[in-house]
């Protein structure tokens, strides 16, 4: 929890899909009350109160409004992200299974993060499931957990057309 909520307080806000926005505000929005429920341990308070307080953006064609400091993204999704990520500042988090699939397909990505956990699950959806073209990925940080957990972040190998150096 610590790591991820470092990793949210570093980017400027937080990009969603309706589905990931829902399920979050679900979980991480806090009350009208003020009082965080009892689920939240001492341990989640940081992540909770990071990710209540985070400026969000939610691309969805079925939402009619958003609130959670959110404010919705309509229109063609690359010329509206691209418009965000043009914006000053350190970036966008985004999460999810669509709408990265999305945006890796239009090369809007500029960072990946993986968060490998020692469990194997036989269900559930798969990340980029889909994915049009290969992405080339190079290693920039690697972090380890005492859980058995690795956290890998990695950069698009982007090349000049006609060059052999960096290509695969």
């Amino acid at each position: 929890m610590r790591y991820w909520t470092a990793e949210m307080r570093r980017a400027d806000a937080l990009l969603f899909g309706r589905v990931n926005y829902e399920m979050m505000e679900s979980a991480w929005r806090k009350p009208a009350t003020g009082t965080w429920p009892d689920w939240i341990d001492e341990s989640e308070m940081p992540f909770a109160e990071a990710i209540d307080r985070a400026k969000k953006y939610v691309v969805s064609s079925t939402l009619g409004t958003v609130d959670w400091n959110a404010e919705l993204v309509r229109g063609e999704v690359g010329s509206a992200i691209e418009r965000l990520k043009r914006e000053p500042g350190e970036g966008l988090w985004v999460g999810g299974v669509t709408l990265p699939l999305a945006l890796a397909d239009l090369g809007l990505i500029d960072e990946y993060e993986f968060l490998v956990q020692p469990v194997l699950a036989g269900h559930g959806p798969t990340l980029l499931a889909g994915l049009r073209e290969r992405i080339q990925l190079e290693l920039v940080d690697r972090k380890e957990f005492g859980s058995g957990a690795v956290a890998l972040r990695y950069r698009p190998v982007r090349w000049a057309a006609g060059s052999d150096e960096t290509a695969p």
